[in-house]
């Protein structure tokens, strides 16, 4: 699963190969389709265990008790380090761009990642400010989530980690993250 999200991180979806993945864990192909029989049951594992891991990680930042502004620090940052690896993009918003030739399923999967993300940063914003409307909320978690991942995918586009900060520091400038 590391492996293949590693592939779907630097080449996308389309671009992930049972037999590249085999061979890159030192395994045949047949092993592989014994576990996912088909690339959409991969896929969408894939993203499924991506949203896992990513909400336990947010959810455990919340505990922290860190402060909102902390909070969306690490949050930006945690998009940021696809980048650093290699120029590599969120699994799921990589997925997200070939959202068409996804099965089904993955394209579920893919859903749920934003709307879990979307949901955190609501959550996060009506912490913040009690007595926000959840429609407002919604909508400013939903931009905050929007701005952070289309700042990774122009900066994985220009190849330099540096546009991605000059966005999220201008957003920052126009009181997004306020």
């Amino acid at each position: 699963m590391a492996a293949a999200r590693k592939m779907v991180q630097a080449r996308g979806y389309n671009a992930l190969s049972f037999r590249d993945l085999a061979e890159s864990v030192g395994v045949k192909s047949a092993s592989v389709h014994y576990h996912f029989p088909t690339k959409g049951d991969l896929g969408a594992a894939l993203a499924r265990r991506y949203t896992e891991d990513g909400m336990a990680w947010l959810d455990a930042l919340l505990a922290e008790g860190i402060g909102y502004r902390a909070c969306l620090v690490r949050y930006v940052a945690l998009f940021r380090t696809a980048l650093e690896d290699d120029n590599r993009m969120c699994l799921c918003g990589i997925m997200a761009a070939e959202s068409e030739d996804l099965p089904e399923a993955v394209r579920a999967e893919v859903a749920a990642f934003t709307n879990a993300n979307v949901a955190w940063l609501t959550r996060l914003l009506a912490e913040h400010r009690p007595g926000t409307d959840d429609a407002l909320a919604r909508s400013r978690g939903a931009a905050i989530y929007a701005a952070v991942a289309g700042a990774q995918l122009v900066a994985r586009g220009r190849g330099d980690v540096a546009v991605y900060d000059a966005i999220m520091g201008a957003f920052g400038d126009t009181g997004l993250f306020d």
